[in-house]
C-alpha cells in the first residue's frame, strides 16, 4: 500500500480540528464601507428590537397584570426599560457577547459549536452532550418567536388606525393576515430582492421615533429621572408581586437581542455597535422617554402610548412607516429561522430540509419551502387567535427570556472553559446577567395561561423533533455499526484474491475512522465486482461557518485504485460531492472526474423500533423513524446525480 499523500487533519476527529490555523485578519472598511454596512444591519439586525415601542410600554399599564399609570410607576417603568436595554443588550450582547464570535459567526449555535469543540473522553462527552440538549431547547424557543413576532408587530402597526378612526378596527385582523401573505409570498424571491430598502426604511423608522420622543419629552422634562436606576428599585418597592410581574412587559424592550448576536456573521461586530450606539439606542431610549412623558401629561393615553405620540396630522403616515418597519422585522426574523434551520441540519441535529439558494453572489440567502408555508400557517393562525396585539403580547416574552438565559449558561461555561476564566469572573459577569435572565423567565412564566403556553408549545414540539432526530441517529449508528474491518487488511486481502474489475469509478461514503463502509463489502458480496477506482469519502460538518478553500479536503492514495476523501464543510455550508471529486482527484494525480463513468453507492436502511423498550424511548425513535422517511433524499443533499446513485437497502432495528 502507498503512503498517503496531502494529509494535514486527523480524519478520526468527528468535527475537524479545534484549533483552526490562524488566518489573516480582514482589512477593515473605510468610513464609506462602515457606515453602508451600519445602515444595512440596522434593516437586518435591529428590525425587532427597533419595532418593540410599538406594544412594549403598553403592557405594562394594561391587563389584569398592568399597574396604574401613576407618575411614580411611569418613571420607574421606563427606567426598567432604559437600564434593561443598557445591560441586557449594550452590555450583554454587543460589549460581552459579541466577543464569543465562531469566526465572525455568532448564536447560540455558533457558541454552541465554539463550547463542545473538540471534546474527548467519556466524561466530557457527556458533558458536551448535555450543552447541546440545552442549546437545543434555547434555539426550539427561537421558533416560537419566530411565529409570534410577525404577528405581534404587524397587528401592533395596523392597529394604529383605530387611534386614526375607531370605526375602522374591525378590518385591523383581515388588514394583518392580507399584509401577513404577502410578506410570505415574496420569499421565493429571496430576501436579498424584498430586503433592498431594508436599512433606509429601518433608518428613517429610528429618526422619526427620535423626534417625537424629543417632541413628547419637551412637554414633560420630569421623565428624565428615569435615568436614575434608583427609581426602577423604588418601584418594586411600592408594587410588590405586581411589580415583579410587570417584568413580563419590560421583557419585550428585548425582542431582537438574540437575533443581534446570530446576525454578527452578515455584517461584523464594528458596523452592528456603530449603529446601535448611533442610531438605535439613542431612538429607542427617546422612544420609551416620550411615551412616559406622554402619560406623566395624560395616564389615560396609556392604552395606545406609542400612537398618542403621533400628531393628528401623521397619523396614517405613521401607520404605513410602522407597518413597513414591522415587515422588515418580520423579514429580517424569518430569514434567521431560515438559517437557524438550515445550520441546524447541517450540524445533525434536525433532518435535512429543501434548500434554495436565491442569490449566486451571497451564500446566507436562502428560502426553504416547506418551513415558509408552515411559518405563514401559523402566524396566521396566532393572528387570528388572539385578534390583538394586546392579548398576545401575554404570550411574547416567554421564549425570549428563556433563550436569553440559556445564551447566558452557555456563555459561562465557554468563558470558563474556552477563555480560561477563573470562576469569580464567570459568577461576576454571568451572574449578573443571570439574575436577569432569570427574573424575566419568573415573571413571564407567571403568563402562562394568558398565551405564554402558545411559544412554549411551539418550542417544546420543534425540541422533540430535535431530540428524537439526535437520539435516532445515534441508536442507528449503534445498531448499523461499522464492518470492523480495517481498510488496510481489506486491501491485503484484495490484492491475494482479486476479483473482477470494471472500468469507471465507484464512489462509497464512509465514517471516520479506517473501517471499510458496509455498503462496499454488500456491493462485493452480492456483485462479485469492484470498479477499477475506488474512493471512498467521508464528509465532516466542522465548528466553524465556513472552511477556507485551503482545508477543504485531503486526499489518500491506496495500492488497488483506492482513493479515501475527506471532505470539510462549515455549518452553514452544504457539500457539493461532484465539485469535490473534481477538485480532489485532480489533485491526487488520478483521471479527471466523469459524471457519467461514476457511480454513487449509498445505503438505505428500512429503519424499525426495537420491542421492549420504555414507551417515551419508544416514541421518541418512532418519530425519527417517521421523519427519516420525510427527510430530503441523500442524493439531492449530496448535489449528485440521481441516474448515477445506486441505493444498497438494508433492515436495521434501533433501539
Amino acid at each position: 500500500m502507498s503512503n498517503p499523500t496531502n494529509v494535514s487533519v486527523d480524519p478520526a476527529e468527528p468535527y475537524g480540528k479545534n484549533e483552526t490555523p490562524p488566518h489573516a485578519p480582514p482589512s477593515e472598511p473605510g468610513a464609506a464601507a462602515m457606515a453602508s454596512l451600519a445602515l444595512a444591519a440596522l434593516g437586518i439586525v435591529f428590525g425587532d428590537l427597533g419595532t418593540s415601542p410599538l406594544y412594549a410600554l403598553q403592557e405594562a399599564f394594561n391587563g389584569a397584570r398592568g399597574v396604574a399609570a401613576t407618575p411614580e410607576n411611569v418613571v420607574g417603568i421606563v427606567s426598567l426599560f432604559l437600564w434593561s436595554l443598557i445591560l441586557m443588550v449594550s452590555v450583554k450582547y454587543v460589549l460581552v457577547l459579541m466577543q464569543a464570535d465562531n469566526h465572525g459567526e455568532g448564536g447560540l449555535l455558533a457558541l454552541l459549536a465554539l463550547l463542545v469543540g473538540n471534546r474527548t473522553g467519556r466524561e466530557t462527552r457527556k458533558a458536551a452532550l448535555r450543552w447541546v440538549f440545552l442549546a437545543m431547547f434555547g434555539t426550539a424557543m427561537l421558533y416560537g418567536d419566530g411565529v409570534i413576532t410577525p404577528a405581534i408587530s404587524v397587528l401592533s402597526a395596523i392597529e394604529g388606525i383605530e387611534v386614526a378612526t375607531p370605526a375602522f378596527s374591525h378590518f385591523v385582523v383581515p388588514i394583518t393576515v392580507v399584509i401577513l401573505v404577502a410578506l410570505f409570498a415574496v420569499q421565493p424571491l429571496g430576501s436579498g430582492r424584498v430586503g433592498v430598502a431594508f436599512g433606509p426604511i429601518l433608518a428613517i423608522w429610528f429618526v422619526v421615533i427620535f423626534v417625537l420622543g424629543v417632541a413628547s419629552i419637551a412637554g414633560a422634562p420630569a421623565i428624565l429621572a428615569a435615568f436614575n436606576p434608583v427609581n426602577g428599585v423604588t418601584f418594586f418597592l411600592h408594587n410588590g408581586f405586581r411589580g415583579f410581574l410587570a417584568l413580563g412587559a419590560v421583557v419585550l424592550c428585548l425582542t431582537g437581542g438574540e437575533a443581534l448576536y446570530a446576525d454578527m456573521g452578515h455584517f461584523g461586530a464594528r458596523p452592528i455597535r456603530l449603529a446601535w450606539y448611533g442610531l438605535a439606542l439613542p431612538a429607542l431610549t427617546a422612544s420609551y422617554l416620550g411615551q412616559g412623558a406622554l402619560l406623566l401629561r395624560a395616564p389615560a393615553a396609556a392604552s395606545r402610548p406609542f400612537y398618542t405620540t403621533v400628531p393628528t396630522w401623521g397619523l396614517y403616515p405613521m401607520v404605513v412607516l410602522a407597518t413597513l418597519a414591522t415587515i422588515v422585522a418580520s423579514q429580517a426574523l424569518i430569514s434567521a429561522v431560515f438559517s437557524l434551520t438550515r445550520q441546524a441540519a447541517q450540524l445533525g441535529l434536525s433532518p435535512r430540509v429543501t434548500v434554495r439558494h436565491t442569490s449566486s453572489s451571497t451564500a446566507g440567502q436562502i428560502y426553504l419551502p416547506g418551513l415558509n408555508w408552515l411559518l405563514m400557517a401559523a402566524t396566521i393562525g396566532v393572528v387570528l387567535l388572539f385578534q390583538s396585539s394586546d392579548r398576545l403580547a401575554a404570550a411574547f416574552g416567554i421564549a425570549v427570556s428563556t433563550t436569553m438565559a440559556i445564551t447566558t449558561m452557555l456563555f459561562a461555561a465557554f468563558a470558563h472553559v474556552r477563555w480560561k476564566w477563573p470562576v469569580w469572573r464567570v459568577v461576576l459577569v454571568a451572574g449578573v446577567f443571570m439574575v436577569v435572565d432569570v427574573s424575566f423567565v419568573a415573571a413571564n412564566a407567571l403568563k402562562f395561561a394568558d398565551g405564554g403556553w402558545l411559544p412554549l408549545a411551539i418550542g417544546g414540539l420543534t425540541f422533540l423533533v430535535s431530540t428524537s432526530w439526535l437520539l435516532g441517529l445515534r441508536a442507528m449508528r449503534r445498531s448499523r455499526g461499522d464492518s470492523g474491518l480495517p481498510l488496510d487488511a481489506f486491501l491485503s486481502s484484495l490484492a491475494k484474491d482479486a476479483c473482477y474489475r470494471v472500468n469507471g469509478t465507484a464512489v462509497f461514503l464512509m465514517a471516520v475512522g479506517d473501517s471499510v463502509p458496509t455498503t462496499l463489502l454488500h456491493h462485493l458480496k452480492h456483485n462479485q465486482v469492484l470498479h477499477q477506482r475506488v474512493v471512498l469519502l467521508t464528509l465532516l460538518t466542522g465548528e466553524i461557518p465556513r472552511v477556507p478553500p485551503d482545508e477543504r479536503f485531503d486526499v489518500q492514495c491506496f495500492d488497488q485504485g483506492f482513493v479515501r476523501i475527506v471532505g470539510r464543510y462549515g455549518y452553514l455550508e452544504s457539500p457539493n460531492v461532484p465539485v469535490l471529486l473534481q477538485q480532489t482527484l485532480q489533485k491526487a494525480g488520478r483521471e479527471k472526474y466523469d459524471a457519467m463513468t461514476t457511480s454513487f453507492y449509498l445505503g438505505h436502511e428500512s429503519l424499525t423500533v426495537s420491542t421492549g423498550l420504555n414507551l417515551g424511548r419508544r416514541l421518541l425513535l418512532s418519530l425519527f423513524v417517521l421523519l427519516r422517511k420525510n427527510e430530503l433524499d441523500a442524493t439531492t443533499h449530496l448535489g449528485v446525480p440521481p441516474n448515477r446513485v445506486v441505493e444498497m437497502g438494508a433492515r436495521l432495528d434501533i433501539d
